[in-house]
C-alpha cells in the first residue's frame, strides 16, 4: 500500500508532529510505502493565482505542483494530519486542496457538467487533527474540516474507499497523560486502518 501523508502545521515542534510521526511509522510497520509531504517546511505557497483561475479547465502548469500532482497520482492512500482551525483546514492545507486537487488531477469536467473523478486508485482517506474547542461545539458548528475530507475529497476517490477520522478535542486544556493517550490511540486506529 502506497500512502501520501500531508501534513500542515508552522510549529516543528508540536503535537500535530507527533502525530504524523507516530501514523508514519505504524504505517511503515505494517509494511507500506510513505510519502510525506510538509507544507509549510517547504513554504508551500496557497495562493490561487488569477492565471491557474482563468485555466482552470487543464492541469496546472506550474512546475512546483508538479511533485504534488505526481504523489497524489502515486498513492493509494492519503492521510491529512493538521490541526482544526476556526472549525476547519488551516488555510495553507485549503490552497494545497484548491491548486493541486485540480482538473486533469483529480476530476474531470466533461461538457455534460457530471464531475469524473480521476483518482479511483486512491481507496483510504484518513484525517487526524486537534481541535481548540470541545466535541459538541464542532458538532454544533458542522465540523466544516471532516465534511470537506470525508465528504468532498472522498467523494473523488474509490466508490467503496475507507475513511478514518481522529480528532483530538479540547486541546487547548489538554494534559500530557491524555496527549499520549491520543497517541495510542491513534497508532491502534492506524494499525487497522
Amino acid at each position: 500500500m502506497k500512502c501520501l501523508v500531508v501534513y500542515c502545521h508552522p510549529v516543528p515542534e508540536s503535537f500535530a508532529a507527533a502525530l504524523r510521526d507516530a501514523s508514519v511509522a505504524t504505517l511503515k510497520e505494517r509494511g507500506w510505502d510513505v510519502q510525506v509531504i510538509d507544507l509549510y517546511a517547504e513554504k508551500f505557497d496557497p495562493v490561487l493565482s488569477t492565471e491557474e483561475r482563468h485555466n482552470m479547465e487543464h492541469a496546472p502548469t506550474d512546475p512546483k505542483l508538479a511533485p504534488h500532482i505526481e504523489s497524489l497520482r502515486w498513492a493509494q492512500a492519503i492521510l491529512f494530519v493538521y490541526p482544526t482551525w476556526w472549525y476547519g483546514l488551516p488555510a495553507m492545507l485549503k490552497g494545497w486542496l484548491d491548486r493541486v486537487w485540480w482538473t486533469d488531477v483529480a476530476f474531470k469536467l466533461p461538457p455534460d457538467g457530471r464531475i469524473v473523478s480521476l483518482l479511483s486508485h486512491i481507496d483510504h482517506v484518513g484525517v487526524i487533527t486537534t481541535c481548540g474547542t470541545s466535541w459538541w461545539i464542532s458538532a454544533l458548528i458542522g465540523q466544516p474540516g471532516r465534511k470537506t475530507i470525508l465528504r468532498g475529497i472522498r467523494a473523488l476517490c474509490a466508490w467503496r474507499t475507507r475513511t478514518m477520522f481522529l480528532a483530538m478535542y479540547e486541546m487547548d486544556n489538554s494534559t500530557p497523560q491524555g496527549r499520549a493517550a491520543f497517541l495510542e490511540k491513534v497508532k491502534r486506529k492506524v494499525a487497522r486502518w
